[in-house]
């Protein structure tokens, strides 16, 4: 009977940490120099998806405020800016949203998908028919 439960705990646990989805917290990784540079909080709101920066790595960019962003953001601290808005499901991807890169005070439509491996988020920038592409690591 032990065994039995173990080996049940076990299916569970596993099941339930491979579709945990894209909600979570994702160490960005710069898609050019490979540098680790924050974590962002993938969250649900009123049926969309927000990604918020709740950490910045390199100790000497914590205190950044953000001089290229617009309106009620700027000169704002980059350290809880919500960079990823209205994300919606649609089918393997969420579509439908924008990212900012508070680095070149840009705003970009957007893309997101689990890769096969789910501790890998495609994060994908459009303008047109031109996009770039990143790969977040889940932090657990």
């Amino acid at each position: 009977m032990k065994r039995f439960v173990l080996l049940f705990l076990v299916f569970v646990v596993s099941f339930s940490m491979s579709s945990q989805g894209i909600i979570g917290k994702w160490k960005t990784i710069d898609g050019v120099s490979g540098v680790d540079k924050s974590i962002v909080e993938i969250y649900k709101e009123n049926g969309k998806l927000f990604g918020k920066i709740i950490d910045i790595l390199d100790p000497n960019d914590k205190d950044a405020l953000c001089k290229k962003c617009k309106d009620d953001d700027y000169n704002k601290p980059v350290l809880g800016l919500v960079l990823i808005k209205n994300m919606q499901k649609d089918g393997d991807y969420y579509r439908k949203g924008t990212i900012f890169d508070p680095e070149h005070g840009k705003t970009f439509r957007c893309r997101l998908k689990l890769t096969d491996n789910p501790d890998v988020l495609q994060v994908r920038g459009y303008i047109a028919f031109l996009y770039a592409t990143q790969y977040w690591e889940r932090v657990k």
